[in-house]
């Protein structure tokens, strides 16, 4: 593995579970009042973006990490949608 595959691999493990915390306190609590829905849908389809730029790439890490944090961001985002 490159240097540049080992920081992109580092960036995506701490960039995909930084979402980890607000996802699990959203589903403990159901609590979306400090959710921007506005944010989260247009970060939701970046993250989209990224994982389609990453798959045309061939970029793995940019792949695994969108994968993860569209599921992730993509969880906050139905959760807004249903708890408000």
């Amino acid at each position: 593995m490159s240097l540049t595959e080992l920081f992109g691999y580092c960036a995506a493990v701490l960039t995909t579970i930084s979402f980890v915390p607000q996802a699990w306190h959203t589903f403990k609590t159901r609590d979306v009042r400090g959710i921007s829905l506005g944010m989260y849908s247009v970060f939701t389809f970046g993250v989209a973006c990224w994982l389609i730029y990453g798959l045309l790439l061939g970029a793995w890490p940019i792949v695994i990490a969108n994968v993860v944090t569209l599921v992730l961001a993509g969880g906050i985002l139905v959760m807004k949608l249903r708890f408000r």
